[in-house]
């Protein structure tokens, strides 16, 4: 049985995971959270490739391949680009490949500038609050969605 490719992209600042406010994004660092979701996918017979950039000019880059690399689906935290990033959402418009949004904290639950997302109503799914298991839970549902599975 042949892999699907997922690509997950995380937005500026998340390299800082793990050091960067633990009281809201935790302590897991992006290299522990990287190798758990690669881990997780390779049980489900997922191909994920993880990449990072604080660059928006290189985030629309590597969605821009992802078109070209038959990857059948996208797991983005934008992060800050989330409030501001209309080439982004371009980007994945373009590429027409589906995608959930993932946000760590609940954007809703704070400041008023992060309730607006230029993504969340293209999005196949919007996922926040969760903490890291936002991750898994976005990936789980790639490989229910991917393998043509309901779960009623």
């Amino acid at each position: 049985m042949s892999s699907h490719k997922i690509l997950l992209i995380n937005g500026p600042n998340l390299n800082l995971l793990g050091t960067r406010e633990p009281h809201i994004y935790g302590s897991t660092t992006l290299q522990q959270l990287d190798s758990a979701i690669t881990a997780r996918a390779s049980q489900n017979n997922i191909n994920i490739t993880c990449f990072q950039s604080n660059s928006e000019g290189d985030i629309v880059s590597r969605i821009h391949m992802a078109g070209e690399d038959g990857v059948a689906g996208i797991i983005i935290n934008p992060a800050a680009y989330t409030h501001t990033s209309v080439a982004i959402r371009d980007a994945l418009l373009g590429v027409d490949i589906p995608f959930v949004e993932i946000h760590i904290s609940n954007p809703h639950k704070r400041e008023t500038f992060r309730h607006h997302s230029y993504l969340k109503d293209k999005a196949s799914a919007v996922i926040c609050g969760m903490g890291i298991y936002g991750y898994f839970a976005a990936l789980d549902w790639w490989a229910w969605t991917l393998a043509g599975k309901q779960i009623i």
